[in-house]
């Protein structure tokens, strides 16, 4: 097949405002993403997804916008955004910008005008109504707030300050491509769609039916807010705005996904792609248990082969605890090389957080020092994102050489000896680790592009086949503690990983990963 950068590739997500501060004052910015390329093409990542860097009031750092053609002036100017762009795209790295349009924030222009009276031309830019239905917001209480200056309630899925977008509205549609249209003139090379299946509201706005649950937002059946059909037509338009530029990308948050779920949102008139989160589970903690994690990934394959559309797969991002923080016990990196070669040998485009390739962990906090709403909102049950949004860990100088001033989140306390310099100067830590293995990916057809065959496996371990018309490569993964014998499947085997040479002996160490390929 062709090499597609998205599909074939490694996409490594930022949170800017953590990565590198290079103003000094503690809030990571554009011209930092810049000054660390070097570093990423090393890594040997294909695409960049950038959260948010947009002006913002920060209700939501950063995914609550107020303009969204333009660069907060704390993490740079357009011309800064050029440069990265122009300093990516001469290393080979495309870039993926989040594109958050189910909401605005409540201080975006557009708002401001809707407000102002019931009869402003941009009024019926939002949903607003007279009296509330049942729905709920995401980040807790309902999901209208009353507005004293006209009297009605408008809609917000998740925080007062974020405005739901009347979608139905054609004036919104088309500035809302126009957005699109505006960063593709500049080169971006594809977007990430924030919870793209709520843009479209049922027309009547009914209740949602109950169903059981933990809080309010959980105890609805999401049959009204979310996946209704006018969603299809938007993503064919969208797709054929990607597709008269070339290779442009979209893959799409999908909200409260389900492996069926996401197919039907994906194909070749729609989007290349869309998140099922299939490994992301905060109830997968410490030990992993491989036959139930090869059930699901046997589940997810007959889904996705069956339609035709090419997996993602995600173990940390911006909203969840970090792998390694789920997995790990204390430093102790074995089950963080397990899980980094479960998501770069799977079927499909690896997305890789921040960090993950040094076992970066989740901070923790008092709640006096949360900043996130939800994390706010729902404490001690619920301690919010602010975890694993935490600076990168580049060094150990103060502040993890992510920032000459004061970071605006606490860096991790073992920032000392957990950093990019520190692990450049082991060999065998995880960090090479990680780069061999990208580089095995990169170099083998069969582990970027070819089948997934399950393997049977003796208890602890995981095990199957990536193959392509010219290799075949196993993998097999030891989660257990002890020694286990896995004779491999019938014929010759050669170790390609994590050291090439010799023959498969057929048996795996404690927490071992072993590739081999079919001589």
């Amino acid at each position: 097949m062709t090499h597609l950068w998205w599909r074939d590739g490694i996409i490594y997500q930022i949170y800017p405002r953590s990565f590198q501060d290079s103003a000094g004052d503690g809030l990571g910015d554009l011209p930092g993403i810049t000054a660390r390329l070097d570093y990423l093409a090393g890594l040997g990542v294909d695409a960049l997804w950038l959260s948010p860097f947009y002006p913002s009031p920060d209700a939501d750092f950063g995914y609550d916008i107020r303009d969204y053609c333009d660069v907060d002036p704390r993490f740079g100017r357009l011309a800064d955004f050029d440069r990265l762009l122009a300093e990516a795209h001469r290393r080979g790295i495309r870039i993926v910008l989040d594109m958050v349009m189910n909401h605005t924030s409540d201080q975006h222009a557009w708002f401001q005008e809707s407000r102002l009276d019931r009869t402003n031309p941009k009024r019926d830019w939002y949903i607003w109504r007279d009296r509330p239905n049942n729905w709920q917001a995401a980040f807790g209480g309902r999901a209208w707030t009353f507005d004293p200056q006209t009297g009605q309630v408008y809609l917000h899925l998740f925080t007062p300050r974020q405005p739901d977008v009347n979608w139905r509205n054609p004036a919104v549609r088309q500035a809302q491509l126009d957005a699109f249209r505006f960063w593709l003139a500049r080169g971006v090379d594809g977007f990430r769609l924030d919870v793209f299946n709520a843009f479209f509201k049922h027309p009547d706005l009914p209740d949602n039916p109950p169903k059981l649950g933990l809080r309010g937002f959980d105890r609805q059946h999401h049959l009204y807010d979310i996946d209704q059909p006018e969603m299809m037509p938007l993503l064919q338009e969208l797709r054929t705005l990607l597709d008269s530029y070339p290779e442009r990308y979209a893959v799409g948050e999908t909200y409260l996904a389900t492996p069926e779920k996401v197919v039907s949102y994906c194909g070749p008139d729609k989007l290349h792609a869309a998140f099922s989160f299939d490994f992301t589970s905060t109830n997968l903690v410490y030990p992993w248990n491989p036959a139930w994690a090869l059930q699901k990934i046997v589940a997810r394959e007959q889904i996705f082969t069956a339609a035709g559309i090419w997996p993602t797969t995600v173990m940390s991002n911006h909203d969840l605890p970090r792998a390694a923080s789920r997995y790990c016990r204390g430093e102790d990196d074995a089950q963080a090389r397990l899980a980094m070669t479960l998501l770069l040998t799977l079927r499909g485009t690896p997305f890789l957080y921040y960090g993950e390739e040094i076992g970066m962990r989740d901070i923790r906090l008092r709640r006096s020092e949360i900043l996130d709403p939800p994390g706010r909102k729902y404490w001690p049950f619920y301690k919010g994102r602010d975890g694993c949004r935490s600076p990168m860990q580049w060094d150990d100088t103060p502040a993890a050489g992510f920032s000459s001033g004061t970071p605006w989140l606490p860096v991790h306390p073992n920032w000392a000896t957990r950093n990019v310099a520190a692990q450049e100067a082991d060999p065998e830590s995880l960090l090479h680790f990680t780069r061999r293995l990208i580089a095995l990916r990169r170099a083998t057809p069969a582990l970027h592009g070819g089948s997934f065959v399950p393997l049977h496996g003796p208890a602890g371990v995981l095990a199957y086949l990536r193959r392509s018309e010219e290799q075949t490569i196993l993998v097999a993964l030891n989660f257990s503690r002890r020694d286990v014998r896995f004779p491999p499947p019938e014929g010759s085997w050669q170790v390609v990983f994590p050291v090439a040479g010799g023959d498969y002996p057929g048996q795996l160490g404690p927490q071992e990963i072993l590739l081999a390929a079919k001589v």
